[in-house]
């Protein structure tokens, strides 16, 4: 056992999320190493909107690492209508975060960004330099600055203390654990759940928006295996792009008929083009990332898809949704 002067006390921040529980599944499966605590928590615990209580929760805990990964977050229909609130939140939970990781003396905090933050108007595809180029999406202008900053944040504390803050970009996240939301949730979960209950009651499903728009997914199993890599091994103040290649981006409807055929749905997909598609697209490159692990194996997308499709078939009383 590691002398407990020597040990890592690593914290993570919105640990009974999508996220969280991926990595606690992933130290759960062999991750774990002899000089690393791993202390998860949740919204339970601590308001990290409130500067007193996310305080509390770094004295009480005295984390020497941090992944930051609580935010409040929605798919695009609750984005449209909640920009103010998801700036606001999000603003507060990051500034007391990063605040109370400089005042414990932490050694270094990954947080989690998301690639809504680029700018809308932009070549693709964007990459890590890009971040700070032009205004985000309309749709979800809130939460994209707010989680922006957090970019600008980290630098701040480099340059004036020293502080090793950094930050991943992951692209659109899915797995066991997700929001399964039809209203509020992220598209992949949100049609897992129509297509679940399209199929028990023998309807179709409807799709909102055109299903053209096109997304690169990671599996939330194979992005936790990348933060623990990134806090780890990766030493750089400047963000880094967490993703699939670009070869990897599927359609919405590509998607949509995935999840049919992962769950043997036999209706018929409908597309509502009246709702709205949100951004087209928002390609990323992977490059920084393959620089460093040229050899790292995502999970196929329709492999990830069924996987995702049993837990939620099997786990549909205690899903959130």
């Amino acid at each position: 056992m590691a002398e407990p002067e020597k040990q890592k006390r690593i914290l993570v921040t919105g640990g009974s999320g999508l996220v969280g529980k991926a990595i606690q599944k992933v130290i759960a499966d062999g991750e774990q190493r002899p000089d690393e605590k791993w202390i998860f928590v949740s919204s339970k615990e601590a308001d990290l909107t409130n500067a007193a209580e996310t305080s509390a929760l770094f004295e009480k805990h005295k984390p020497t690492h941090v992944i930051h990964l609580a935010a409040t977050v929605g798919g695009l229909f609750r984005n449209l209508n909640h920009n103010l609130e998801f700036w606001r939140k999000n603003i507060h939970i990051n500034d007391n975060v990063l605040q109370a990781a400089f005042e414990s003396g932490v050694q270094k905090a990954v947080s989690c960004l998301s690639t809504c933050i680029f700018p809308d108007k932009t070549t693709y595809p964007i990459d890590e330099t890009m971040i700070h180029n032009g205004p985000p999406h309309s749709s979800n202008f809130g939460y994209a600055y707010a989680k922006r900053m957090i970019d600008v944040q980290n630098r701040a504390y480099f340059e004036q203390h020293g502080c090793h803050f950094t930050a991943a970009i992951p692209t659109n996240i899915f797995g066991p654990h997700d929001n399964f939301s039809i209203e509020n949730g992220h598209v992949l979960p949100g049609l897992i759940h129509k297509v679940y209950l399209a199929k028990k009651n023998g309807t179709n499903v409807t799709v909102w928006g055109t299903g053209k728009p096109r997304r690169q997914f990671i599996y939330s199993l194979d992005l936790a295996r990348l933060f623990v890599w990134v806090l780890r091994e990766y030493n750089e103040i400047e963000p880094i792009i967490l993703s699939v290649g670009e070869e990897e981006e599927v359609s919405i409807r590509e998607a949509a008929e995935c999840i049919a055929k992962a769950m043997d749905f036999k209706g018929q997909l409908l597309f509502d083009e009246s709702k709205s598609d949100g951004q087209f697209k928002k390609t990323a490159s992977n490059a920084k990332l393959r620089k460093y692990l040229p050899d790292f194996q995502f999970t196929p997308f329709n492999q990830a898809v069924k996987d995702m499709c049993d837990w939620f078939s099997a786990n549909y009383d205690r899903a959130r949704k």
